[in-house]
């Protein structure tokens, strides 16, 4: 194997780790998560909104589904911009619209958290393995 081929391969296997992190972090972007918080468990979400600012994000709950929506508009002489962002998610039976927080972090990814109700996270019930 020539240098230029080693030093390319040792390029591209440095650049790896790095791509497929980036790909796990933004797959789990899309990922529901359950989380302990103390005796209570939390249905946490979240959405990729890097490209929207705070105040064209929208966040509401419609009947028992939660609703993310932003919108971005730009116009000039030379040229106009509109994106749109729209995620909808069905909640668990039990969820308290007034109990969800959401926050928006610096770098875009708005975290939606919404307390499970206990009858959710109570009880424990075994599946039986198909032989």
């Amino acid at each position: 194997m020539s240098t230029s081929n080693q030093q390319s391969n040792q390029q591209s296997s440095a650049l790896s780790p790095h791509k497929s992190s980036r790909q796990n972090y933004m797959s789990d972007l899309n990922s529901p998560l359950i989380q302990e918080d103390g005796d209570n468990k939390v249905l946490k979400l979240r959405f990729d909104v890097s490209q929207y600012a705070p105040e064209e994000i929208v966040v509401k709950t419609v009947d028992q589904k939660l609703l993310v929506h932003a919108k971005h508009e730009e116009k000039s002489d030379t040229k106009s911009v509109y994106r749109e962002y729209n995620r909808e998610f069905l909640l668990p039976k039990g969820v308290n619209p007034e109990s969800i927080k959401s926050s928006l972090s610096k770098d875009g990814v708005l975290t939606v958290d919404a307390p499970l109700p206990l009858q959710l996270t109570a009880g424990e019930t075994m599946i039986p393995i198909a032989h």
